[in-house]
Formats: structure tokens, sequence, C-alpha cells
């Protein structure tokens, strides 16, 4: 076998036996090394837990019009959906509210669009965390991300964060998170008078 042929059948050996290890139930051993002790868990599962959901959706069963285009957020897949006007589609994963108390759902539109937002936290949310800062400018720090869409309900976004763990997960205090590069795309092809949907 020459060597080229080798390395090639080493990493197919190397790629099937990590595919083998993430589907497999973790394993640990005892702290004094005496026993190796199984752990009921399957990793695959942890992992999926913190994904959006990836369907495809139509607009019709939710809007009766694409004027001004629309979007769609499903909380419980953690997808936002967005058709313009001419029915070209878009499909983002994002945050969503960390309980469903924080959670709101119905008809609203985007009344306002703000590219390098200001933050101020609500009155309930410095009540959770009065440690929080009073104010965050435009910034790395700022927990708005490069772009926000503000709803017609109050306290309410569409916006991006800096924090990309946050995406694919319940972790807002109400507001919807996208990756900054997407919130970058929705900004650009939205208006204000945009209709949205959280359901």
């Amino acid at each position: 076998m020459n060597k080229l042929a080798g390395q090639q059948l080493n990493r197919r050996a190397f790629l099937a036996g990590s595919a083998a290890l993430v589907g497999a139930p973790a394993v640990a051993q005892s702290v004094d090394g005496a026993e190796t002790v199984e752990i009921e868990r399957d990793i695959s599962s942890v992992v999926r837990r913190n994904i959006s959901s990836f369907r495809t959706l139509d607009w019709q069963p939710y809007f009766s019009t694409l004027t001004n285009g629309a979007i769609l957020v499903d909380i419980s897949s953690r997808a936002l959906h967005y058709w313009e006007e001419t029915g070209t589609y878009h499909l983002y994963p994002s945050s969503v509210p960390l309980t469903e108390d924080l959670t709101r759902r119905g008809r609203t539109e985007v009344v306002r669009k703000v590219e390098g937002p200001e933050w101020r936290p609500t009155p309930s949310m410095k009540q959770r965390n009065p440690e929080w800062p009073d104010y965050v400018g435009p910034g790395p720090d700022n927990p708005l991300g490069t772009h926000a869409l503000y709803l017609s309900w109050q306290y309410y976004r569409i916006h991006g964060t800096h924090d990309t763990r946050k995406i694919g997960r319940r972790s807002s205090n109400g507001c919807i998170g996208l990756y900054n590069e997407h919130i970058a795309e929705l900004f650009a092809m939205t208006k204000v008078g945009t209709q949205v949907l959280l359901i």
C-alpha cells in the first residue's frame, strides 16, 4: 500500500471513529482511575436542544398579503421567517425569551429601525438584575448588537447580538435575537411598516 493510500485510510478510520463517538453515550473514569463508569446521557440530544428548527413555511396561512414584507417568529422552533414583497423567502435561527411570562405573541409591526442602537434595561429587567448598567452605548458590549428593529409593542425588538452562544436558545428577556450578520441582512430588507407575527 502506498503512503497516500495509507493516509486516506487512516483519515477515513479517524472520521468513522469520531462519528461513532458522537452518537455513543459519554464514558468517564472514576476519580481514582480504578474503574470506568458509563454515564447514561446522549450528547447529541443535549446539543439538539439549542438549535433552531429549520423547516420552511409558506406565508399564506399567516398573512393576507406581503405588502411591506412579512416577518414570522416561531418561538417554539426558535426561527425567524421573512418574506419580501416579491415572495422571496429567508430563514434565520433566533434566540427567544427565557420563559413563557417574558414571551409575547400576536401581531405587531416594525415602527423604527436603528443601526448602532443604544440599550437601557427595562424597569422589570433592572428589578431582576439590579447590578446591570442603566445605559450601554453602541458597540461590542451592547446587548442589541449592530442593528435593531423596534416593534409597536413597548420594549420589544428584533435585534442582533455579539454573544453568538444565545442564538438557537431560550436566552432573551423578551426580544428576538439574530446573529449580527443576519440582522444586518434583515435590516436592509425590511421597512417601517413591515408586518410581524410572533407565534
